[in-house]
């Protein structure tokens, strides 16, 4: 995803993206911490484990040596609402974002990244549209934000690199 600047860094040296695994079937994962979309390489000092998501006091505990990505709440609705789902990727892309604005589920436009409302609209998309099957989503709040799911981390990379293959 770095090779590809799916997830990178700006010019200003803030990050995007980011990818997480499920750990059990308790709803921990293990997601890259925050700052960490500068990093080609990363080792085992670039993640954490997010143990309890409490949405509705916009809540998350975590361990580990870094402090867990600010998505990590959006992370959490798709493992909890999609038993089959052990990979997740959040990347950045703006001709992306643009092409499938609407064409794939999108998030309510005043739902804010990393919020109890993203949360809500998200486990909303999972429930009336297409997005169990389809796997992608866009974020109408949140300018180049997509994300992908699936069975692995793998199958989430090709539902990202199908989509882009697709892009006029």
């Amino acid at each position: 995803m770095y090779r590809a600047g799916l997830i990178g860094a700006y010019p200003d040296g803030i990050g995007f993206g980011n990818i997480s695994r499920r750990w059990d079937s308790e709803g921990r994962f293990l997601i890259t911490g925050s700052a960490t979309g500068n990093f080609e390489q990363l080792t085992p000092a670039h993640y954490c484990l997010v143990t309890e998501v409490i949405p509705n006091e916009n809540r998350l505990t975590c361990r580990g040596p870094i402090l867990a990505s600010s998505e990590s709440m959006s992370h959490s609705v798709i493992y909890r609402k999609q038993p089959g789902v052990n990979g997740v990727i959040h990347i950045h892309h703006l001709a992306l974002w643009e092409y499938l604005l609407h064409k794939v589920p999108t998030t309510d436009a005043s739902a804010p990244y990393g919020s109890p409302e993203m949360v809500a609209s998200i486990a909303d998309l999972l429930v009336t549209t297409d997005l169990p099957a389809r796997r992608l989503f866009v974020m109408e709040g949140h300018r180049e934000g997509i994300f992908a799911f699936g069975e692995t981390l793998e199958t989430a990379a090709s539902v990202i690199f199908s989509a882009l293959e697709n892009l006029p």
